[in-house]
């Protein structure tokens, strides 16, 4: 016996620019935007019969269109409003949008912020997803690309070694790594100030970053995701991927030189990875 499993189907790399032309100043929206829809479209697989299929051309023109009216705030609120747009086919069951933004801002010039010209600010890449059921819209929200290192305060001492084990032991290393994180607002909470939690979230991670002691990258996501749940009572989980970006230092001594820290080679591969999800307890 076969049988159809789970399956999805939609629209990636939707490419979105819209300008809002402001009477002092202009500003840019850029985005990149996915949507995926789930729901009786068992037809199309097994019978080849399209007719309860929304075309991924619609969901992409769809997206240039409720951007004209939505896309005025922040990306978590539409990416929200165009999934639920799509839950008024009656065969959508689950629809899910994510929507990246690539942020310009306004490049200085000496008068101040010029008002129609912009540089592409690459330090990291908002992230927000909304999924979408009859009844419930569940939002994500997140950061990507955000590179960060810290010269002090890192080790990784006592793990176990075997005839394979070359790593020495460092009781104080660089660390880098370039930080991936998605975080879950708890549901039923009334209208959420978007902005201002990102805003929020991300100060958070960076602070705690400069400051702890990293005795490894996995207890840095658990202290830096502990940290973020305890600052930010609209979130309730926070999903961390870092890989850790190795700085080994160079040996100098075939010149006459020594090393105390100072010299170091950025490598990006390989690289180790880290993932780990921090959430509150339910009893």
């Amino acid at each position: 016996m076969i049988e159809l499993g789970p399956n999805r189907y939609g629209k990636s790399a939707i490419r979105l620019v819209k300008v809002i032309r402001g009477p002092d100043r202009h500003q840019v929206r850029d985005l990149t935007v996915a949507v995926s829809l789930e729901g009786s479209f068992e037809a199309a697989h097994i019978e080849g019969d399209n007719s309860l299929v929304v075309a991924t051309d619609t969901m992409k023109n769809t997206t240039y269109a409720l951007a004209k009216d939505h896309l005025d705030g922040p990306v978590e609120r539409f990416a929200g409003t165009l999934a639920e747009h799509f839950l008024g086919f009656e065969q959508v069951d689950f629809a899910t949008v994510t929507a990246r933004e690539h942020a310009w801002q306004p490049i200085p010039v000496p008068s101040g912020a010029a008002r129609d010209a912009f540089m592409r600010d690459a330090s990291f890449t908002r992230f927000a997803e909304a999924e979408a059921r009859r009844g419930e819209t569940r939002v994500r929200a997140g950061l990507e690309d955000l590179t960060v290192l810290k010269t002090t305060k890192s080790a990784f001492v006592g793990f176990p070694r075997d005839r394979f084990t070359t790593l020495p032991e460092a009781a104080d290393r660089l660390m880098a790594t370039k930080v991936s994180a998605t975080w879950a607002y708890t549901p039923g909470r009334p209208a959420l100030d978007y902005d201002a939690l990102f805003d929020g979230v991300r100060r958070s991670l960076l602070e705690v970053f400069a400051e702890h002691e990293s005795p490894s990258v996995q207890a840095s996501a658990w202290i830096m995701g502990s940290a973020i749940l305890e600052r930010h009572a609209d979130v309730d989980e926070i999903t961390m991927r870092l890989p850790n970006l190795h700085h080994w230092q160079v040996d100098l001594s075939p010149y006459g030189l020594g090393n105390d820290g100072e010299i170091f080679v950025a490598t990006t591969e390989p690289h180790g990875l880290i993932e780990a999800t921090v959430r509150r307890r339910t009893e």
